[in-house]
């Protein structure tokens, strides 16, 4: 009996961790849109600040797959929602304030979850992503303050600024050639 106790809370910590992970891959894909969007638009300095958000959400959704793994789930791989395509700044930095506001509102519900289940490694994950989509939230919610308050003013100011991130990418392919390929 006791057994199928600890299946049933740990059963319950990785439905609530899955639902995080789907959150954080709708995320990733809304985010890249955007920044693709914001890009086109000549925004880069908005562009590269939100890739580098997106590029949060993915480190986010791994160590979502990472724990549920450690719990014996299977990660799901499909995103919670769908993104929104070709919006205007406006449009795009109410819908991710919204994002990260409803993302922050779920993991504090999922955090009780995980601590009424006995699981304080989850309790803390979680803890550590909520600091990462308040900081999220905080930058989407100002940059939407500015569009709203100086509109075309503020983003004339940021057009044409380079969405170069300074990142350098060193993946599979570029790992095997000594990472000459696809730096």
């Amino acid at each position: 009996m006791e057994q199928s106790s600890r299946q049933e809370k740990t059963g319950k910590v990785i439905d609530v961790l899955n639902q995080a992970r789907g959150l954080e891959l709708n995320a990733i894909m809304q985010y890249m849109n955007h920044h693709y969007n914001l890009a086109n638009m000549d925004y880069g300095e908005l562009a590269a600040s939100m890739k580098l958000i997106a590029i949060d959400e993915m480190r986010h959704a791994e160590m979502f797959a990472e724990r549920i793994k450690e719990l014996g789930g299977e990660p799901v791989t499909a995103p919670l929602g769908t993104p929104e395509r070709d919006k205007d700044a406006a449009f795009i930095f109410n819908a991710d304030t919204q994002l990260e506001d409803g993302a922050i509102d779920a993991y504090n519900g999922f955090l009780i979850v995980c601590r009424e289940n006995g699981d304080s490694t989850s309790v803390k994950l979680l803890e550590s992503i909520i600091d990462d989509e308040q900081l999220h939230f905080n930058y989407f919610d100002n940059v939407r303050e500015h569009i709203g308050t100086l509109g075309d003013v503020y983003l004339a100011r940021i057009a044409g600024t380079p969405s170069a991130t300074g990142i350098v990418y060193q993946g599979f392919a570029a790992r095997q050639a000594g990472g000459a390929a696809g730096a």
